[in-house]
């Protein structure tokens, strides 16, 4: 396993000359196709409670280096390498959307230490044959042919810095990457390390009508397996709930971490 290293966007409270830096550190991770600078609802909405809030580029995204491979282990793997850059031990807090997600369990689960708390946005945790197919399709279609206009058809509700940055993300992304992070990955099942989770999470999960990776039956079985971990349902979002609907994510982040 290679592990590379995953460049850094910021986002932070100002600060007077003399004031201490945040206290809390958060780690965002964004999904397939996407960035670091499409989280920027979440870097926003955390320096605003006080917090500094770090994305990063996936492998093979954005300004990241490309690799020859791209199992959810890999980008778990890059992600644990991933620190606050004040040198302390762990993450405060780690979003992840996506397949961002299921990387950001691994890593969790893998070391009790890297993160004190989970948020994960409608988390990619297992998919099947034919959503594989769907995202594959999807993602090369995307890569070759998204455009402002198409992007915004798609999503009329997003903000337009939502349409810009995921049109700019899915340009610069490597195919190879898009494609292997779903070819690398054709036992795609990461909800078994759930119940390896020792810090608070939460799931906020798309609406049941609009998006299939987290809700029935798996949404069930994963929740029972590990009662740190808890959920919360945004009606009428879809998969980007975060683009989706950014106030009611936003108000059910903050009332979780208000409370653990």
């Amino acid at each position: 396993m290679t592990i590379v290293t995953l460049p850094r966007l910021h986002w932070s409270p100002a600060r007077k000359p003399g004031e201490p830096e945040p206290h809390h550190r958060a780690l965002l991770v964004h999904g397939l196709g996407s960035s670091g600078a499409t989280m920027w609802r979440m870097g926003e909405a955390l320096a605003q409670l006080g917090w500094s809030a770090t994305a990063v580029d996936l492998r093979g995204h954005g300004r990241a280096p490309r690799a020859s491979r791209y199992r959810i282990d890999d980008l778990a793997a890059d992600l644990a390498a991933t620190m606050p850059e004040n040198g302390e031990p762990a993450w405060d807090l780690v979003i992840g959307h996506s397949i961002g997600a299921a990387a950001a369990v691994v890593a969790a689960a893998d070391d009790a230490a890297w993160a004190r708390r989970l948020l994960l946005l409608d988390p990619a945790l297992t998919t099947d044959d034919m959503q594989r197919n769907r995202v594959l399709d999807g993602q090369r279609a995307s890569h070759s042919g998204a455009t402002i206009e198409s992007t915004r058809a798609e999503n009329p509700t997003w903000h337009d810095l939502d349409v810009q940055q995921r049109v700019v993300a899915v340009r610069e992304a490597s195919l190879f990457a898009l494609e292997h992070c779903v070819l690398d990955n054709p036992d795609w099942n990461t909800a078994p390390r759930v119940a390896d989770l020792a810090c608070p999470t939460l799931v906020i999960a798309a609406d049941a009508e609009l998006s299939d990776y987290f809700r029935g039956d798996h949404a069930a079985e994963v929740l029972a397996s590990n009662s740190l971990v808890e959920q919360v349902v945004i009606a009428g979002a879809g998969h980007s709930v975060h683009r989706d609907a950014p106030e009611e994510t936003i108000a059910a982040m903050r009332e979780w971490l208000a409370r653990v």
